[in-house]
C-alpha cells in the first residue's frame, strides 16, 4: 500500500513535520505499514494544483503498479491537485482506498470511494461539507490557525464527526493524529 501526501503551498518544513508524525503514527502502533510506502509529491507553487502531474509522480513512484492501492491525504490548495489525480489514478485502473483532505476549504471532493475532511476550525468543518465528505470527519475544537492542523496534528483537539447520523461518535474529542490513526487502521485492514 502507499500514501501519496500532496502539500499545499507553504513552507516546505511544515510537510516535513507532517511527514514525520505521520511516520511516528505508523511506526509506534500495531499497523502492518513495514510494507507502506510514503511518497510526497514534490510539486511546488501551482504545479501543486496539477492532477496530471501528481498522476506522473504516482506513476514513476510506483512503476505503473495501478493496483497498487494508494490512500491520498492531502493539504489546502494541494486537495485541488490530489482529488484530480485520485480520479485519474482510479479511471486508469488504480485503486483508491480513502481520500483524507485536511483543510480543503472550497474545493469539491467527492468519488466513488471513501472520502474524508479534516478542518481547523468547525465553520471551515461544516461550509466543507458542503461541497462532499464522507461518513467520518474531524474538526479542530477548540479552533486553530490553518497551518498548524499540518505542522502539529498530535497538538490539534478536536471532535470526530459520523456525518451520517450528524452526532458526534462515543469517542468525542481526540487529537488530530489520533483521528488520523483511527483511519489508517481501517483501511489497513480492509
Amino acid at each position: 500500500m502507499s500514501i501519496i501526501i500532496c502539500p499545499g503551498i507553504h513552507e516546505s518544513n511544515l510537510t516535513e513535520s507532517f511527514r514525520v508524525e505521520l511516520l511516528d503514527l505508523v511506526s509506534n502502533t500495531a499497523i502492518a505499514y513495514n510494507a507502506a510506502n510514503i511518497l510526497i509529491y514534490p510539486g511546488k507553487d501551482v504545479l501543486i494544483l496539477s492532477a496530471f502531474h501528481i498522476f506522473q509522480f504516482l506513476r514513476v513512484s510506483l512503476g505503473d503498479q495501478l493496483k497498487s492501492p494508494i490512500i491520498f491525504i492531502s493539504f489546502s490548495a494541494g486537495v485541488v491537485g490530489a482529488i484530480g489525480a485520485a480520479h485519474l489514478w482510479q479511471l486508469l485502473g488504480g485503486r483508491v482506498k480513502a481520500f483524507i483532505a485536511i483543510d480543503g476549504w472550497g474545493v469539491p471532493v467527492q468519488g466513488n470511494f471513501p472520502i474524508h475532511r479534516m478542518s481547523h476550525d468547525y465553520f471551515t468543518h461544516w461550509s466543507s461539507c458542503l461541497l462532499g465528505s464522507g461518513q467520518n470527519n474531524f474538526y479542530a475544537e477548540p479552533a486553530v490557525d490553518h497551518l498548524s492542523i499540518w505542522k502539529s496534528p498530535q497538538t490539534v483537539q478536536g471532535c470526530w464527526v459520523d456525518s451520517s447520523i450528524g452526532i458526534f461518535p462515543p469517542k468525542g474529542d481526540l487529537t488530530a493524529s489520533e483521528f488520523l490513526l483511527m483511519l489508517l487502521k481501517r483501511y489497513e485492514a480492509n
